[in-house]
């Protein structure tokens, strides 16, 4: 059996990829080289989350600036709290959750079940060029652009802990979607997340420069639901407007494909928490993508030292780095525990299409 541990903010025992995310999952062994039932491929699951103006109104209030400053990376979702859900199958399951903004790392059967702590190793900063590098494993963005609005953090709660997560806005119908992990946003077969918050453009100090948006209603597809199925580890929401405005007419949008060429020239960007970081920066990430080389997945891998609260940010094909505008078709899910510099992220097959449709029209 193989372990892995999505990108959420854990601590550093675990997964510290992303940051204090959802439980984001690793299933057991996937059967990537047999396609799902067209049915199973296409079943999308929804939960409704701040419906009404009042409700929206207390999962703001709920986020005061201290609170999201305590919502740092965490270790394990079932170290802080009663061992339920994804993480507490830790023995003889073949893939691990990571805590809200999984950064999701997975033990490969090259690994040992010891080597979890996904952390970079050693207190590196990463400088960033004068101008966007093209093959970098981590650097602060400095250019700004429109991938400096459109990227933000996300806050959630779990089982009564607050995590951290990140997340992109996409251009769609209603004007509202953005798209992070699935497991920043259901812990895969347990819970859906509450108090579920997107802030654009965060910056240092708590920054919140374009406001902040409750979630509307949160869109899962069916193989992450049930299992917490690497392979689907994408999570959509739509956001309630903010003063009357919806997030795309504030930051902007990023274009969303499927079903694209594998491999390829790729920009991952999120805001990891876990040393060396502390999820004040948009960071990013930049090179080709590769093949799973364990075959666990169908995801691709990207040379990546972000940590955990980086999970959910989005992976950027045909990206602009002068007007920070590209085509997401990834997004941090998680690492292997013995490869800690590279990051997985999800294909963007049917079945996020039809997530994807769901939700513009939500």
């Amino acid at each position: 059996m193989t372990l892995s541990t999505p990108l959420l903010a854990a601590a550093p025992l675990l997964a510290g990829l992303i940051g204090p995310a959802l439980l984001g999952g690793a299933p057991g062994r996937q059967q990537a080289d047999q396609p799902a039932p067209r049915a199973v491929r296409t079943e999308i699951v929804e939960h409704v989350a701040a419906r009404t103006a009042d409700e929206q109104r207390r999962v703001l209030d709920y986020w005061t600036p201290e609170r999201m400053a305590k919502a740092l990376p965490i270790s394990l979702l079932d170290i802080v709290t009663d061992g339920a859900g994804l993480l507490s199958d830790l023995t003889g399951r073949t893939g691990v959750r990571a805590a809200p903004d999984l950064s999701g790392g997975r033990v490969s059967p090259h690994a040992s079940r010891e080597a979890l702590n996904l952390g970079p190793s050693g207190p590196r900063r990463h400088q960033a060029a004068a101008r966007p590098q093209t093959n970098t494993a981590g650097s602060r963005w400095m250019t700004g652009g429109a991938v400096a609005r459109t990227t933000g953090r996300v806050f959630l709660t779990v089982s009564g802990a607050d995590f951290v997560c990140s997340a992109s806005t996409v251009r769609s119908a209603n004007r509202d979607v953005v798209i992070t992990a699935g497991h920043c946003v259901k812990d895969g077969a347990g819970e859906w997340a509450a108090n579920w918050t997107f802030v654009p453009g965060y910056g240092t100090g708590g920054l919140r420069p374009y406001g902040q948006y409750a979630a509307r209603r949160m869109f899962v597809a069916g193989p992450w639901s049930r299992s917490g199925d690497d392979n689907y580890d994408v999570g959509m929401v739509a956001l309630a407007t903010s003063g009357g405005r919806h997030v795309a007419d504030v930051v902007g949008t990023q274009e969303i494909a499927f079903n694209t060429a594998r491999g390829g020239q790729a920009f991952g960007f999120g805001y990891p928490a876990d040393p060396p970081y502390d999820g004040s920066h948009l960071v990013y990430c930049a090179g080709r993508m590769k093949a799973d080389p364990y075959g666990e997945s169908r995801d691709q891998g990207l040379a990546c030292d972000m940590t955990a609260g980086s999970s959910g940010g989005p992976w950027m094909t045909t990206f602009d780095p002068a007007s920070g505008r590209g085509t997401i078709t990834s997004l941090s899910s998680f690492k292997y525990s013995d490869d800690h510099r590279t990051m997985y992220g999800p294909y963007f097959g049917d079945t996020v299409k039809t997530l994807f449709d769901t939700v513009e029209h939500a």
